[in-house]
């Protein structure tokens, strides 16, 4: 792909830009909105690869933005933060945000956050792999076209929950610690100090309907980490 588009979304305008300069040095195309209506708005015209969202913003804050995103589109959101409380990061993974970065942030750290999320999100050899298609139990992912069906029904995965899903069926049987999760989908060194996996999982369990306490999909191994049988 020549050209990836980056929305940011962000009331404060000297953010907006200060992320534009940097997301354009390394070669990015930039949109602004400094709403989550024009966010939206643009969202329906233009094809974008990725969105940073600010989580206060005025009017439709990036939490009920993030949602309405995810209804139409599954690519990689990032959402700013001035708050960096547990709550806060928490409640943003749950409407689907798949990272967050608080402010004041690092440009740098939040062109690695992007470089991170679109390497995961776009990069993907489809023929790296033995099988392009997993199923179990109901459930199958299509490697291909990033789609996951449930008993043939789509299902509205985000690309870290795909990613997260796709770790598992692919090891059936193997326990991954949130620590090995973390790294293997992040491809970073593990500060999961925020439950950021746990929150990730308990997501996907919601959207397949996977009671925990018996779980057709995702086995909690207690004090190990989490799990598909085989």
């Amino acid at each position: 792909m020549d050209i990836i588009n980056i929305l940011v979304a962000d009331d404060d305008r000297e953010i907006a830009e200060l992320a534009e300069i940097y997301l354009k040095n390394e070669g990015y195309n930039v949109f602004k909105a400094y709403s989550g209506i024009e966010a939206l708005g643009i969202l329906e015209y233009e094809d974008i690869h990725l969105v940073i969202l600010d989580i206060m913003m005025p009017g439709m804050d990036g939490l009920e933005t993030c949602k309405r995103i995810r209804e139409n589109h599954n690519i990689p959101i990032i959402m700013l933060s001035a708050k960096s409380g547990d709550s806060d990061i928490i409640e943003g993974l749950q409407t689907g945000a798949d990272d967050y970065v608080t402010k004041p942030f690092n440009p740098q750290e939040l062109l690695a956050r992007v470089n991170s999320q679109l390497r995961r999100f776009l990069k993907l050899n489809p023929n790296s792999g033995p099988s392009t298609e997993i199923s179990v139990r109901g459930l199958t992912i299509d490697k291909i076209n990033h789609q996951a069906r449930l008993f043939g029904q789509p299902v509205s995965l985000t690309p870290i929950e795909f990613d997260i899903i796709c770790l598992l069926m692919e090891n059936q049987g193997k326990v991954f610690s949130t620590q090995e999760i973390f790294e293997s989908i992040w491809k970073e060194k593990f500060f999961d100090s925020n439950n950021t996996v746990m929150v990730h999982i308990r997501n996907i369990r919601d959207k397949l309907g996977d009671n925990p306490r018996k779980p057709l999909f995702i086995k909690t191994v207690w004090g190990v980490g989490y799990k598909i049988e085989k």
